[in-house]
């Protein structure tokens, strides 16, 4: 009986602020420390480098510092334990928190193999427990207000969509720039279109090193006629981050790198056929209002809200899943050169 008491008692939403512990105090662990504790609900503290312990431990005096995750997730004071390692460690992590009885929010990618991905949503399933991904860009306020004037016909009929990540530096050996940059636009994609793509192809570029693709261009194709292509890469002369949305009514287009309400535009150009002329008007640029807040915060208090059992995030397991998929036949297209079906991508 009391067993089952405990039991229980773990399956329960915390109550008031979750307890968080934040593991990886890399570029990203560190944006998330500082919004978790904002939020009241730092409590722990985790890397393996004696210089970014120490440096947190001044910063955050109330939150305990460990070297080893193991001391996080064998805290029985903790709700729910966030990420942010490198992508080869995800799966392993991700399942030792959900054994431990532990939320989990675990930095884009959920991991790196597919089946893999699946068997964690299952075991979260199982467990109760919710499991979110990084995929920040949905939960960015231009693009929560563009996915709003999409849904709402503002568009038309979406004929495609092009992003561009690129920048010059984030330069990594442990991963490409297609694992490095996509999975943000990929996440934004899917939410636009409402589906997987039925094919890919992909392409790249190496010239760091033999086996690091440090450019990539993949082009989705969906059901419905929709295209979708991806270009990243971290050897560009200037930071671009834009999302192109064309729709046979209207066009947008969600610039990351610009200010304010020049971030999110809407354009009403129209292109059609007079015979055998073409004719183009076109028409000056709508600003589609949104807030200024913060994505990440955003972010984070959308996992909160999913650990008290308010609101599942919009990137759930599944959701990772999802883009996991295509990210797999993207890398399968790039080391093949061949066009790879979404069933394929195992």
């Amino acid at each position: 009986m009391h067993e089952r008491r405990q039991e229980d008692a773990a399956k329960r939403p915390a109550a008031g602020a979750p307890r968080l512990g934040v593991i990886g105090l890399g570029h990203w662990g560190r944006n998330l420390v500082r919004n978790v504790a904002a939020l009241e609900s730092l409590r722990v503290i985790c890397d393996s480098t004696i210089d970014a312990r120490r440096v947190h431990a001044k910063q955050y005096p109330d939150a305990r510092v460990v070297a080893d995750a193991a001391d996080v997730l064998a805290d029985p004071a903790i709700d729910a334990v966030m990420i942010a390692t490198p992508a080869a460690t995800h799966g392993a992590l991700v399942a030792a928190a959900l054994d431990a009885g532990k939320h989990v929010f675990v930095e884009k990618p959920l991991c790196l193999d597919v089946a893999e991905a699946e068997a964690l949503v299952a075991r979260a399933s199982k467990a109760r427990r919710v499991l979110m991904v990084g995929h920040l860009l949905l939960y960015h306020p231009a693009f929560i207000a563009l996915r709003a004037a999409v849904t709402a016909g503002r568009l038309g009929r979406l004929r495609y969509v092009y992003s561009t990540r690129l920048s010059l530096g984030r330069i990594r050996r442990e991963e490409n720039a297609l694992w490095s940059f996509a999975p943000h636009d990929v996440s934004m994609i899917l939410a636009l279109t409402g589906a997987l793509p039925e094919r890919v192809i992909a392409t790249g570029g190496h010239y760091l090193s033999s086996n690091v693709a440090d450019t990539t261009l993949s082009h989705l194709t969906f059901a419905d006629g929709v295209q979708a292509h991806v270009f990243v890469s971290w050897l560009h002369p200037y930071k671009d981050q834009r999302l192109v949305v064309v729709g046979d009514e209207a066009m947008a287009v969600f610039n990351d790198v610009a200010e304010g309400p020049e971030k999110l535009l809407l354009y009403r150009h129209k292109a059609q056929w007079s015979g055998e002329i073409p004719i183009v008007d076109r028409a000056q640029a709508e600003r589609i209002p949104h807030d200024s807040a913060e994505p990440l915060q955003r972010e984070c208090e959308a996992f909160l809200a999913a650990v008290r059992g308010q609101a599942a995030p919009p990137s759930d397991g599944a959701e990772g899943v999802r883009v996991l998929r295509v990210l797999s036949a993207c890398q399968r297209a790039l080391e093949t050169g061949f066009a790879v079906e979404l069933g394929e991508t195992r």
